[in-house]
């Protein structure tokens, strides 16, 4: 068995319009800085665990990126599969899948009917097998669930769980069948694009299954001896278990995940024993949250390094009428570099407003679930608990109808 390197990364969401601003000069960075991490690692494989693309419909210069990413990987002699994510088009990946093939990368928008195409040998740069790939991709509800009249959200979140896991079982199966063939112990490597029990999650993931029950349970995955996730955006291990890891975003894609430390999963199977290794990402565009009343605001602004590119999030403490906000922190904010992107008030001891002009989130950050849920939130701000347990059903309610809609698209 030949000993094998493989980096795993996810959730690039190339294309991203941060309140505003492009991402393209950081993803680019990230490209030129992923390149030479193969490189200097000899890396056989590298595995993209989902959301290449921010939206299904991407801008040209993120699906330049992208295309040019194969064509350096392939150029480093480094096998690549990309799996696709609940942000990527699978028409959108499948263009590039051609392309794709003739530089020896693999393209898995969506679950295909012949499960065998997703069991994938993975092989060394001298050419020898160095592990089995089973390259699920995210799983839609319509690939396999079949809706019975009068079922409930529950039932049908219940069903779509098992189908997800006799698909899981069943390219294992595959893959420890080919694993056998080759006559060497060949590690099985899994990948997923989804959420799993008691995983941290962010601001910027959004719920991937309609109904309410969208978390696979960790013990129903196959017994895989690595198992490379996507879709949350924190580099974290799941259910405790040292060699199932989610990688994590390269770049931070909401503010509340500005203070994390992003990375890819460097993994090494060297004489049969694997080991993860996490590549911190280095950043090129610093994201900061500043909170507290204004007189705090000012003085950590003060503090800023005045020379460093910065987007900002400032949520001021107050409960009197600042009508001149804005004004007083763009003032403080001219011999800096830093740029407000988003600004917010919050009433002491009360509820979060947003204020006018800089503070709106573009809905392009927002989901049709979020928007729902913050009409919600303007409705009433007791604690009540009737009232809450309203916001619920009305909230279950309205993913229900989502859904539909969705699947009815998705088969259109």
């Amino acid at each position: 068995m030949a000993d094998y390197t493989l980096l795993h990364t996810s959730d690039w969401h190339l294309g991203q319009h941060f309140y505003g601003k492009t991402r393209e000069a950081e993803h680019r960075a990230i490209i030129d800085w992923l390149v030479e991490q193969v490189a200097a690692h000899q890396v056989d494989a590298v595995v993209i665990a989902g959301d290449v693309f921010d939206t299904a419909t991407p801008p040209s210069y993120a699906r330049e990126c992208y295309l040019s990413m194969v064509a350096r990987l392939s150029a480093c002699g480094c096998q690549l599969v990309v799996l696709g994510g609940n942000h990527d088009s699978v028409a959108v990946l499948n263009e590039s899948r051609s392309v794709a093939t003739a530089l020896k990368a693999h393209v898995i928008a969506d679950l295909h009917d012949d499960l065998e195409s997703h069991v994938i040998e993975l092989k060394s740069r001298d050419g020898e097998t160095g592990a089995v790939l089973c390259a699920l991709p995210f799983i839609r509800s319509r690939s396999i669930s079949v809706s019975e009249e009068g079922e409930t959200g529950r039932e049908k979140g219940l069903q779509l769980m098992e189908g997800i896991s006799k698909v899981y079982h069943a390219v294992y199966d595959i893959a420890t069948q080919r694993a056998n063939q080759a006559g060497d112990s060949l590690s099985i490597i899994g990948t997923g694009h989804l959420t799993t029990f008691g995983a941290s999650r962010s601001e910027s993931e959004r719920d991937i299954y309609i109904g309410g029950l969208d978390t696979f349970p960790a013990e129903d995955f196959p017994a895989f001896d690595y198992l490379a996730l996507g879709h949350i955006h924190r580099p974290q291990r799941v259910a405790g278990k040292e060699h199932w890891c989610y990688s994590g975003s390269p770049l931070p894609l909401s503010f509340d995940e500005a203070s994390n430390e992003k990375s890819v999963s460097l993994v090494r199977i060297e004489g049969g024993s694997l080991s993860v290794e996490k590549l911190i990402v280095p950043r090129t565009q610093q994201l900061v949250q500043l909170k507290g009343d204004l007189d705090s605001v000012f003085e950590q602004i003060s503090e800023l390094a005045p020379e460093q590119p910065i987007w900002l999030d400032i949520e001021v403490e107050s409960d009197g009428h600042l009508h001149d906000l804005q004004q007083r922190l763009t003032e403080q904010l001219e011999d800096t570099r830093a740029e407000l992107l988003l600004l917010r008030r919050r009433r002491v001891g009360g509820v979060q407003v947003l204020s006018g002009g800089v503070a709106d989130e573009s809905l392009h950050e927002l989901s049709v679930i979020d928007v729902f849920r913050r009409r919600l939130d303007t409705l009433d701000d007791t604690d009540d608990e009737r009232l809450t347990e309203r916001k619920k059903r009305a909230t279950e309610l309205f993913q229900q109808v989502v859904g539909s809609l969705e699947h009815g698209y998705e088969n259109s």
